[in-house]
């Protein structure tokens, strides 16, 4: 009773909770309508003469000012009390690029720039070298940057001591007698601070996008920080902001009082200006009575502590824009630049301030400042032990030395801004004429705050800290394709599910049906909670996640079946039927679960979205259909009402079936001989390798009328100068077009090139008159770029994720069965699954009308093939342990037959949802899964047959007479009796 109640509470309580964290979206959704209605409204009251062009620009400018002047207003509540619309968009589903259209960046942090800084920029031929023999290695390699750096030293100088490059002036922890492995760890130091540095920089930037769900994730083990700009189309803007080096400057600022007569008259101005025009919140005309005033947005401070004023985090677009009104600008001298500082936090020191403060920059007419990010040479957090708080210490080189001393000479008393990226990270007071270089900030900071100041004056003299190894551009239009799909898809397979439930097990199948509903609530829900983003990868994996959640309702229910039959009543059947299934429900859930992990581990972007969802499925599943499920059943049993698990279908499928799979063996054995042929054949015969595996750019375009893809391709050929791979997607007038021209090539000017290049081969099959920009917006759909090096990072991590997940579930099979014959038979029946989708993907390729391509998505397939064929091996193997201790002294042939055919209705039912989910998925999911759900189908056909063909009759050839599993004690002899005896006997 105790767990029951435990059950109850927490299936209520994840219920409320699945329930809270959808709430979110709802509220946004229902919030954000309000605002695109009164942004329509002013568009429609004000630009109703412009153009489409202009209209959609006016709205979306409108709509974006509406969002960030009601950050703040409250649109829901919760335990917490009020919570405000920025807070509910945090907390919202995420959707990703692939669903509503964005930019998705893989950008790789360079440490060779970083070690020439640290080696002073040394010209040693065999340390240049090296630096670019590792670059080459890393792309094939495992091994770090620096590990590589280091063993490449040492094959061109082998009696080289590394102090000797990097012990240079400025560099304190490297000492010119230190060994090589103290270098080593010095530079590993460094690089990780420069990758941090690197993370936080890009943060920064990508603030400065406005993007309401920006997804930045690093991986400092692979040296790769990935970033998603869902709704951002920008290429340029993106490459530009995200790839330059850092601009660290250090500026004068104006004090307050120097502007006082400058703000006043700015006002007058901005009043007169407003005069005018519109109200800045509806369509009416401003009352001369209540004009606006600028100090409405912008507020002045009482004293002179170099700032101008603070601006609400919701009118800092809107207060940049009224300053750089030409008679608002005018007001002010000539050289100031504003730029905001960071915002302060609040009195707990964990709530973000509503207000961020303004700075004058006194620039002198300069676009440089006197002092920049390559002068600093050092800069670290510290402790000063007068004052007992933190500082942040500070070297320049000795051109910036000379100059800082004049800066601080002429500045004394007044305030110098520490600024990177045009954002005011810091402003201290000058107390004294700094001579030498070596400075301390000292302000109150904390060590956190500390040693974020001495990382952004670290940032500032990192080179080329990044650069974009791969770069998505998903229209809107294909992230509308997969969302319509996806929720296609979705619907589809819950309903057909739902309906064979009921079918096939009566009144019970409402409550596998029961058990779905929740796990697929619940699965969204802590999706959403964990701040998940849901990608059209995720939704195939809901899909998934309904074949599978109903996969442990069908075991346990058909060992209830066979317990009825059985003859015992509802009661034992029931019980029994729980008790029997759990072990293989277990097993079947482990091994899918472990393939998961690994995919997580190895996957990225919408991969790696796949995997979370189908964990949380898979965990979500073992609860919603053992216990709730039980909890349910049990419900109706106290009421004295039976369920049924019987249908007149299911009572004459595979009745009696008593079919003799060993006797073919020798068949079996036969296909699998061809099947291991056709495998080998096929990684000669060659594969579509996608563009993320194989490098080089790729666009999605779509033509006004179908194309023709071999005059399409003529023509591009004479374009690039080389054949470009071209696909049919979807439509016979969409194209997926991949070329290798200029891939070794990166920059933004390449890009443009290329796509240029791309242009100029499509004028004949684009209407007459066309421009580059109206075939930009309406024709060119999507893009990925993979440099290289990146593909083959992802191919190499395929091929681990592959081998681990053979090789642990292998080790799981052992330990869980005690037998090496299992894990053989493992083996066996995985590498059969995975050769005949490597064979189908390589020899069907040219027969399909669709693209079979190896890439992240089809690994993914293959790990969850694994993971399901797995799913049924452990089915029949767990039941053949079963048959074999209680058939003790039958033949092996029996005890397996037997075994096969017991378990048969539940292999087939299982491989049935599942595949009905991932056929529909398939039809109707989108372009974007297709060639996952191919290989899907094909890996259930092939597992299904693997577990009943190759496995289980393996099984019959191994270890000679020995039993499958120990007998079970007998009632007259129990156990420990067994055991007494066979000691005795020894």
């Amino acid at each position: 009773m105790q767990l029951k109640g435990l059950v109850r509470f927490f299936t209520i309580l994840l219920i409320l909770y699945s329930f809270y964290e959808l709430s979110f979206t709802w509220v946004v959704r229902s919030h954000e309508k309000k605002l695109e209605a009164k942004a329509q409204s002013f568009v429609n009251f004000n630009y109703r003469n412009a153009d489409k062009a202009t209209k959609d620009q006016a709205f979306a400018d409108r709509l974006k000012r509406l969002k960030d002047s009601t950050k703040n207003v409250t649109v829901h509540y919760g335990p917490t009390g009020a919570i405000s619309y920025q807070t509910a968009k945090q907390n919202e589903l995420n959707l990703g690029l692939d669903l509503q259209g964005g930019i998705n960046v893989t950008l790789e942090v360079e440490l060779a720039g970083l070690l020439q800084s640290m080696a002073n920029n040394s010209r040693d031929p065999q340390f240049l070298q090296a630096l670019q023999n590792a670059d080459k290695r890393k792309a094939n390699s495992d091994a770090d940057f620096v590990t590589l750096f280091r063993d490449e030293y040492k094959k061109l100088n082998p009696n080289g001591r590394l102090a000797t490059l990097f012990a240079v002036a400025g560099q304190d922890r490297i000492k010119p007698n230190a060994t090589d492995d103290q270098v080593v760890s010095a530079i590993r130091t460094e690089a990780n601070d420069a990758f941090d540095r690197t993370f936080r920089v890009l943060q920064t930037r990508i603030d400065q996008f406005g993007v309401a769900q920006p997804n930045i994730n690093p991986d400092k083990q692979r040296g790769i920080i990935t970033v998603e700009l869902p709704g951002v189309q920008d290429e340029e803007r993106v490459r530009k902001f995200l790839q330059s080096s850092a601009n660290l400057q250090f500026w004068e600022v104006y004090n307050l009082s120097e502007l006082v007569t400058s703000l006043q008259a700015a006002d007058k101005a901005f009043v007169a200006a407003m005069g005018g025009n519109t109200d800045t919140t509806g369509g009416k005309k401003i009352d001369s009575a209540n004009l606006p005033s600028l100090f409405r947005y912008l507020i002045p401070l009482q004293q002179d502590n170099g700032i101008v004023g603070m601006v609400s985090t919701n009118d800092t677009s809107l207060v940049r824009q009224y300053l750089n009104m030409p008679t608002v600008r005018a007001a002010f001298p000539a050289d100031i630049a504003f730029a905001y500082g960071m915002p302060e936090a609040g009195n707990n020191k964990t709530q973000p301030s509503a207000f961020v403060p303004l700075y004058g920059l006194k620039t002198y007419g300069r676009a440089k400042a006197k002092i920049e990010g390559e002068g600093i040479v050092d800069a670290r957090n510290d402790f000063n032990q007068v004052s007992g708080k933190s500082e942040v210490t500070m070297k320049m080189n000795p051109t910036a030395a000379r100059l800082w001393a004049d800066m601080t000479g002429a500045n004394k008393g007044r305030f110098i801004a520490i600024v990177l990226d045009n954002i005011v990270y810091s402003a201290p007071v000058v107390n004294d004429k700094i001579e030498g270089g070596s400075s301390s900030i000292s302000g109150g900071f904390s060590i956190t705050e500390a040693k974020d100041l001495a990382n952004i004056l670290k940032a500032g003299k990192l080179p080329a800290p990044a650069k974009i190894v791969a770069f998505q551009q998903v229209g809107p239009t294909l992230g509308k394709d997969a969302v319509k799909g996806g929720m296609y898809a979705f619907g589809l397979s819950f309903v057909v599910i739902f309906l064979l439930m009921l079918v096939y097990y009566n009144t019970s199948g409402w409550v596998a049906n029961i058990a779905l509903i929740l796990n697929l609530l619940f699965t969204i829900g802590v999706l959403t909670g964990l701040g998940a983003t849901l990608t059209a990868a995720g939704i195939a994996g809901l899909v998934l996640t309904i074949g599978m959640a109903v996969d442990t309702n069908v075991i346990i229910y058909e060992r209830i079946k066979e317990e009825l039959t059985k003859g015992k009543n509802y009661q034992q059947a029931v019980n029994e039927g729980y008790r029997r299934s759990l072990p293989p429900v277990l097993d079947a859930h482990v091994t899918t679960l472990l393939t998961a992990i690994i995919l997580f581990s190895f996957g990225l972007g919408p991969v790696k979205g796949f995997a979370t969802t189908q964990i949380i499925g898979i965990l979500l599943s073992l609860f919603c259909g053992i216990l709730v499920s039980r909890w349910v059943s049990d419900i109706f049993m106290r009421k004295g009402r039976h369920l049924e698990y019987f249908t007149g279908v299911s009572k004459r499928v595979f009745k009696h079936a008593a079919y003799k799979f060993i006797e073919y063996r020798k068949v079996a054995y036969g296909i699998s001989f061809v099947v291991l042929a056709l495998g080998i054949a096929s990684l000669f015969h060659g594969f579509d390798y996608g563009v993320e595996f194989r490098g080089g750019r790729s666009y999605v375009v779509r033509f006004d009328k179908p194309a023709n893809v071999d005059a399409v391709r003529d023509d591009l050929k004479a374009s690039f100068g080389e054949n470009p791979v071209i696909k049919t997607i979807g439509a016979d007038n969409q194209l997926d077009i991949t070329t290798s021209y200029l891939i070794t090539q990166t920059g933004a000017a390449t890009d443009n090139a290329v796509q240029a290049k791309l242009f100029e081969g499509l004028q004949k099959h684009l209407p007459a008159g066309l421009t580059y920009d109206q075939f930009q917006t309406r024709y060119k759909l999507g893009s990925t770029t993979v440099l290289p090096t990146i593909s083959d990072d992802l191919k190499n991590g395929a091929k681990w994720a592959t081998f681990w997940s053979v090789l642990i579930i292998a080790l799981y099979i052992f330990i869980r069965f005690r037998d090496w014959r299992y894990s053989a038979g493992t083996i066996v029946a995985l590498a059969h699954d995975v050769l005949v989708t490597l064979a189908v993907f390589s020899f069907a390729r040219e027969i399909v009308p669709f693209p079979l391509e190896i890439d992240q998505h089809f690994i993914a397939a293959v790990l969850t093939v694994i993971g399901f064929s797995m799913n049924d091996t452990v089915i029949v193997f767990d039941r053949i342990r079963e048959m074999s201790r209680q058939m003790v002294g039958a033949p092996k042939e029996v005890v397996i037959n037997k075994a096969i055919n017991e378990t048969l209705s539940r292999t087939i039912m299982t491989s049935l949802t599942v595949f009905l989910t991932i056929l529909i998925l398939f039809l109707v999911g989108g372009e974007v899964t297709r060639g996952f759900a191919f290989a899907m189908l094909i890996g259930v056909i092939t597992g299904t047959y693997s577990s009943i063909f190759v496995a289980a009759p393996i099984l019959v050839d191994l270890g000679g007479k020995k039993p499958l599993g120990e007998p079970l004690p007998t009632v007259e002899e129990p156990a420990k009796t067994r055991n007494e005896k066979a000691l005795a006997k020894h």
